[in-house]
């Protein structure tokens, strides 16, 4: 414990997206305030697949990075702790532009012979550490991601898609990882969020407990939920987490 009560031995992280808020949407002041409150008991984090500027807005804002332990954005391929950057990492350096742009280009050909809904913009969006490809486009409504979602979870557009390019890149080294409602994210094997842990400064720290919504195998929070260095809590929604928590640590 430390002089505040705060146990330092324990960590808690959590999936932004569908954990600790609904589907792209702003975090509640309800979940705020319980956040707020959880970090005067335990260590806390997050760690999101988005870019830093796409948690911000989910998360209320800049205060959030100063108000969290540990924040990684891009499975901790950019990693902040009490509120200052200790790392960046860069998918350009580690496969090179001649790889990339022959993965993207095959992409874009995909996409192109896809017949869906809708179709949008930004189709493929380039990260610090990843590539992040959405058939519908990140630029569609919140209308039309839904539509996008429900009609994904009936045609399975992105598990296919997935699958080509695992046969199609086989040599590549690369991981794919299917979360949120419309998009999947490509990054080199071992850039998923157990990433993160890294960063952690275990000196103290006896238990990381891991909270997240997309703890299938290849989805997203999959590898550190079943991560033999965290305790996995699989979590529906912000009110599921809600609840788990209060019985662990309230």
């Amino acid at each position: 414990m430390s002089s505040t009560g705060r146990d330092e031995t324990t960590i808690c992280l959590f999936d932004v997206d569908g954990t600790l808020t609904a589907p792209r949407k702003v975090i509640t002041d309800e979940m705020r305030v319980f956040m707020d409150e959880l970090r005067t008991k335990v260590v806390v984090g997050v760690v999101g697949g988005s870019d830093l500027v796409k948690i911000k807005e989910q998360m209320g804002g800049d205060y959030f990075i100063s108000s969290y332990d540990y924040v990684f954005s891009e499975n901790g391929l950019v990693a902040y702790k009490h509120g200052e950057l200790k790392s960046v990492e860069n998918i350009v350096s580690h496969i090179g532009d001649e790889k990339l742009q022959r993965f993207i280009n095959f992409c874009l050909g995909y996409m192109s012979k896809l017949v869906i809904p809708k179709k949008r913009g930004t189709f493929i969006e380039f990260r610090n550490g990843m590539l992040n490809v959405c058939p519908v486009g990140r630029s569609c409504s919140q209308e039309e991601r839904e539509e996008f979602g429900k009609y994904d979870q009936e045609h399975h557009i992105r598990d296919k898609f997935v699958q080509v390019l695992r046969e199609e890149f086989a040599d590549y080294d690369l991981q794919f990882s299917i979360g949120g409602q419309i998009s999947f994210d490509v990054f080199p094997v071992g850039w998923d969020k157990t990433f993160c842990l890294q960063h952690i400064d275990m000196t103290n720290v006896k238990t990381i407990h891991f909270f997240g919504d997309k703890t299938l195998k290849g989805q997203n929070d999959y590898e550190i939920f079943v991560s033999d260095k965290t305790i996995g809590h699989h979590s529906e929604s912000p009110e599921h987490t809600m609840e788990q928590l209060k019985k662990l640590f309230f």
